[in-house]
C-alpha cells in the first residue's frame, strides 16, 4: 500500500545513479520521496531535479552511519548517501484540487481532483468527470455536497454514493424504458453498472446488447428507435455508432 506522505532528506549528500551510465554527483540537496515511490534530487540552480527515478519498484533506507537511501527500478539504481544531514521528515501529504466544501466529519476542506477527498481525514468520494459540485448540502445526516449529474435526466444526488445512489436514481427513471434494438429480441433494456452505466438488454448472455448510457439529456428517438441525447458535443443515439440521428454529432460516453 503507497504511504500517504512525502519523505525529505536534505543535506551534505553524494548522489549516485547507476544504470546505462553511471553519474555521481555531491552538494548540498534535498531529495523528495513521493508516495508513489517517485525519487526527485534537487539542488540550487534550475527548476529540474539533478537526478530522480520515477515511480521506484524497491526504496530502502539505512540510518545506522549517517544516512543512505537506495532506489532501484528495474536496472537503474539512484544513491543518495548524506555526509552531514540537515534534516529528514515525513509529512502528510494529499492531491491538491479545486475546493468545493467542507468535510462534515472533520471540518477539513473538500478538493475535487479525481474524485473528491478531504484534505483533513482523507476521506473519498468518486465522482464522475462530468458531474458539477454544488454548494447544497444532502438532505440525510451526511452533511455533504450534491452533485448534479446528467444520465438522461439531470439527477442532483449526494456526492456519497452510500448515501444516496445515482444508479438508483438513473434505474428508477430508465429501466426498461427502452426495447433492445437487436432483431428477433423481444427483451428490454435494464440499467447495469458494468464499469461505468449501461443499457443492456435483459435477455444477456442470450443476447449481448448493450449501450453506455452517454453525459447528456434525453431529448428525442433516433430514427433506429433508441432514444437520442443532447451532449456537449451535439445530438447523438445511444447507440454511439448509429448514423441515423437526423443532426449533430456522435459525442463521448461520460466516465460514471
Amino acid at each position: 500500500m503507497i504511504d500517504d506522505a512525502i519523505r525529505v532528506l536534505a543535506g551534505d549528500c553524494t548522489v549516485i545513479t547507476d544504470g546505462t551510465d553511471r553519474e555521481e554527483y555531491r552538494g548540498r540537496v534535498t531529495t523528495i520521496v513521493k508516495p508513489d515511490n517517485t525519487v526527485l534530487v534537487h539542488d540550487v540552480d534550475g527548476y529540474q531535479p539533478v537526478a530522480w527515478l520515477t515511480r521506484a519498484d524497491a526504496i530502502s533506507s539505512d540510518r545506522a552511519d549517517g544516512f543512505t537511501l537506495v532506489a532501484t527500478k528495474d536496472t537503474q539504481t539512484l544513491r543518495i548517501a548524506a555526509h552531514e544531514q540537515d534534516g529528514f521528515a515525513h509529512y502528510p501529504s494529499s492531491a491538491a484540487g479545486t475546493p468545493v466544501g467542507t468535510c462534515p466529519a472533520c471540518d477539513g476542506a473538500l478538493v475535487r481532483s479525481s474524485g473528491v477527498h478531504c484534505v483533513g481525514c482523507g476521506d473519498r468520494y468518486g465522482v464522475p468527470s462530468d458531474a458539477t459540485i454544488r454548494d447544497e448540502r444532502c438532505d440525510c445526516d451526511c452533511g455533504l455536497p450534491k452533485m448534479r449529474v446528467e444520465r438522461g435526466l439531470a439527477f442532483t444526488v449526494c456526492l456519497d454514493r452510500d448515501c444516496e445512489s445515482l444508479d438508483d436514481a438513473v434505474r428508477e427513471a430508465f429501466d426498461r424504458e427502452w426495447a433492445c434494438p437487436e432483431s428477433g429480441c423481444d427483451g428490454d433494456l435494464r440499467v447495469l453498472r458494468r464499469g461505468g452505466l449501461i443499457a443492456g438488454c435483459e435477455h444477456y448472455p442470450d443476447c449481448d446488447t448493450g449501450f453506455a448510457i452517454p453525459a447528456g439529456i434525453v431529448d428525442g428517438e433516433c430514427a433506429c428507435g433508441l432514444p437520442t441525447f443532447e451532449t456537449p458535443n451535439g445530438t447523438r443515439c445511444l447507440d454511439a455508432t448509429c448514423e441515423r440521428v437526423i443532426e449533430g454529432s456522435i459525442g463521448a460516453a461520460g466516465d460514471d
